[in-house]
């Protein structure tokens, strides 16, 4: 397996892996690209995906009553995941084709660190995480849990 890309075929696909918790207010507060940086048309590329999922997301939250919505969009080759919290925080994940489990696990494990962050305080449920031990650990869970 390439490094920071899929093989298929012989040829190398780069991988994508990106990661939003959107707040109440459908404000990104957390964004991160868990396969390192892109071209930033590629950045906007997947934040456009992303924030169009949103609406996805709302009309699936209402249908079950499960937090993990599985994929619930689909761009090119792209797929968008959600996990919806209790208090409407939106956890969305887009891939390019993963492991559901994994990523099930992956959102209960960021869900566990998120409410640390929400307990805080001086934090409110529509600031930015900009906590660098929240960053480093959903890294960690990502490469544990998405490879």
């Amino acid at each position: 397996r390439c490094l920071g890309c899929r093989c298929k075929g012989g040829v190398a696909m780069a991988s994508t892996l990106t990661f939003v918790i959107v707040g109440q207010n459908d404000q990104p507060v957390y964004e991160v690209d868990l396969t390192g940086p892109k071209e930033q048309q590629a950045q906007y590329l997947h934040q456009f995906v992303l924030h169009a999922a949103l609406d996805a997301v709302d009309e699936a939250m209402w249908i079950t009553k499960e937090l993990h919505l599985k994929a619930v969009d689909r761009f090119n080759n792209l797929m968008v995941t959600a996990f919806v919290t209790p208090g409407c925080a939106r956890f969305l994940l887009l891939h390019d084709g993963r492991n559901d489990d994994a990523i099930k696990s992956f959102f209960t494990d960021v869900y566990d660190l998120y409410l640390k962050i929400m307990l805080n305080p001086l934090h409110t449920p529509t600031s930015r995480i900009t906590n660098r031990e929240f960053d480093r650990k959903v890294r960690l869970l990502a490469k544990r849990a998405l490879g």
